[in-house]
This record gives C-alpha cells, sequence and structure tokens, in this order.
C-alpha cells in the first residue's frame, strides 16, 4: 500500500489551536491525564460489571430480573471500554504508563484483542479517519457507509437491517474478526501485514480461551445451556450495539466528508481534515458525558487524543474559537436524537443513489 500524507507546507490552524491548549495546561497547572476522578469511576464501572455477572452466573435470579441485568452488563462492558480501555489504549487514563497498559488490556478481558485495536483504531482510524482503504473503522460488510463505496442492491434496505449488523457486531468482532485478522496477518482485505510475536501470540489464544470460558461455558455449567445462551446473545448484542452507535454518530452523518485519495495525497493539513470528517453530539449532556468517556466530544478527541476526556469540554471552546477564526465548519448535533435521525438519512441515501 502507497503512504498516504497529507497537506504540511502550511498548518496554521493546528498551530493556533495548540497553542491555546498548551497555554491552558501551563497557565492551571492540571495534568493532561485522567487523575484520581477517572481512575474511581473507571473502578467503580469494573466493580460494577464483577456484581452483575455473579449475580447473574450464581445467584440465577428471576427471568426478567435476569434479562434486565444481561442488558446492564452488556451496557457496563461498553462503558468500560469507553472510559477505561479506550482511555488506557490512547495513554490517557494515567500518567503511570502501567496503569495505562492495565487499563488497555481490560479489552482482552471483554474479549477483544488490544494489539489489533491500537493499529485499527490508534493508527488507521486517527490518522486516516473516513477515507476509503486506509481507516477500516468504515469498511463495513453488507453495509455502504460513503459514496466511494460501490452501491449494491441490498444497500436499498440498510435503513432497515442496520440494526442486526450493529446488534451482532460485538460478536462478530471477538469470535471472528480477531481471527480473520491474526490468520491473515493484516487489519482489512488490503491492509498492510501487522507484526504478531510470539507474546502477541500467546496472549490472543489465552484472551479467547478465556472469554469462552469465562462468557459461556462457566454460565452453561451454572445455569445451562439455553439460559446461558441467551443472557449471553442479550448482553453482547446490548454492548455491541452502543459502541457501533457511538462510532456512526461521530463519523457516518450528514456532512462529514469522506475525502478522495489522489496519488497518496490528502488536500487538508491533518487537523482540518479530522474536524470536516468528524462530528460531535449532545455536548451539553451530561449523562452521555458520563457514560461515553467523552466520545460525544469526538472532534476533540481527534484532535487530542493523548488528553484525557475529562478536559474535552474546556478544549471544545478553544477549538470552536479557532474554527470561527479560521473559517473551518465545525459539526455537532445538539442531541444523540439528531445524531441519530442524521445517521439513518445518510445510510437512506447512500442505499438508493450512486
Amino acid at each position: 500500500m502507497s503512504k498516504t500524507s497529507f497537506e504540511s507546507s502550511s498548518t496554521p490552524f493546528f498551530k493556533s489551536l495548540k497553542a491555546k491548549v498548551n497555554h491552558y495546561f501551563s497557565q492551571t497547572g492540571k495534568s493532561r491525564n485522567g487523575g484520581p476522578a477517572l481512575f474511581c469511576k473507571g473502578l467503580g464501572l469494573i466493580l460494577s460489571a464483577i456484581a452483575v455477572y455473579f449475580i447473574l452466573v450464581f445467584f440465577s435470579p428471576h427471568w426478567i430480573i435476569a434479562v434486565l441485568l444481561c442488558a446492564v452488563f452488556g451496557a457496563n462492558l461498553a462503558a468500560i471500554g469507553f472510559n477505561v480501555m479506550h482511555e488506557g489504549g490512547h495513554g490517557s487514563f494515567s500518567r503511570h504508563k502501567w496503569i495505562n497498559s492495565v487499563s488497555a488490556y481490560s479489552l482482552n478481558i471483554m474479549g477483544g484483542t488490544i494489539h489489533f485495536w491500537k493499529q485499527k483504531h490508534n493508527i488507521d482510524h486517527h490518522t486516516y479517519t473516513n477515507i476509503d482503504g486506509m481507516d477500516h473503522d468504515i469498511d463495513i460488510k453488507f453495509m455502504r457507509m460513503h459514496e466511494e463505496q460501490q452501491r449494491k442492491g441490498h444497500h436499498r434496505f440498510q435503513q432497515y437491517y442496520w440494526i442486526l449488523l450493529y446488534g451482532v457486531s460485538y460478536i462478530a468482532w471477538v469470535l471472528y474478526q480477531d481471527f480473520e485478522k491474526y490468520f491473515s496477518g493484516k487489519m482489512g482485505r488490503d491492509g498492510k501485514k501487522i507484526k504478531i510475536d510470539f507474546r502477541e501470540h500467546l496472549i490472543f489464544w489465552i484472551t479467547k480461551l478465556g472469554y469462552i470460558s469465562l462468557y459461556l461455558l462457566l454460565p452453561v455449567l451454572m445455569l445451562g445451556f439455553v439460559k446461558a445462551l441467551i443472557g449471553f446473545i442479550i448482553a453482547a448484542v446490548v454492548c455491541g450495539f452502543t459502541l457501533s452507535i457511538v462510532f456512526q454518530l461521530a463519523h457516518v452523518v450528514e456532512g462529514t466528508s469522506f475525502p478522495e485519495n489522489i496519488n497518496g495525497k490528502i488536500q487538508n493539513e491533518w487537523a482540518v481534515h479530522q474536524i470536516s470528517s468528524t462530528a460531535n453530539f449532545a455536548t451539553r449532556s451530561k449523562l452521555a458525558y458520563f457514560f461515553l468517556g467523552g466520545l460525544n466530544f469526538q472532534v476533540e478527541h481527534h484532535l487530542f487524543p493523548g488528553i484525557s476526556h475529562v478536559h474535552y469540554p474546556k478544549i471544545n471552546e478553544f477549538v470552536k474559537e479557532t474554527c470561527k477564526e479560521f473559517d473551518i465548519c465545525y459539526l455537532e448535533h445538539r442531541t444523540m436524537l439528531k445524531a441519530f435521525i442524521s445517521h439513518l438519512s445518510h445510510l437512506k441515501k447512500l442505499g438508493i443513489t450512486n
């Protein structure tokens, strides 16, 4: 694959923005990491997930309560992903490297593979956001996410069947796609080869065997096959749906750009590209901010992925101010519902037009 680069001869926008952000941290003396508050929040999310798991597996509550707790467990896993794993994977959870590493490996406890995630997310997605063939997050089977992708007959129905694909995305990720990456050695069909040393081979198989044992085999032994399978599906669907929706509302809505890669060159500086391909949503919602780990401030996250989300509301002020100075369009949906409607409109349009 040829190297893709961004316009770098002049980057006045990002220089101005970084100066404001650096001045803020210098003036306040605040750490760029999450700090004690985020640590306590993350610990609370992990302990709550463990508690719900033990209640479901070892105490077998009434089926109505069990169904509700399975849904809560799935949402809890997603919240750990947003607040603990994601921050640790970007090195922003703590100022201590080993704590960030432990936080990142919470993904493996949920069945994923942090080694693959860092390549796919930190490098491919964050560098080449919404660029076809480079950002594998927009390469979803049976879905047409942007105009550069070929339209097929079944895409006319994607505005209806998206709910099924988003629901099974977590199961497909941990039980199929990770194995696809492992045996092919690539992030995507046209992706470059990734290095997997002996340590990562070992971690991969321990992760997958541990996941199957913890999430399937032990529940089957304690509850029986049918109850365990139903509970697993409920939790996995809620988790997968939540994770998918958050990504889609941030990048695949009306107004976000999917720039054309012309001879390995993107005609924008990197920071401007990030703003044009990303959208914020529900930034005034304290509940969304808490649960999503600040990922509703997706623009700020893409511009400063190494800074914890606890600072995004303040950085948001600098970004909006600088965008206004440089006449750069800043896309934001006031509520999550409006972002969701925009996403569905985007899918409908791509499903019926070439």
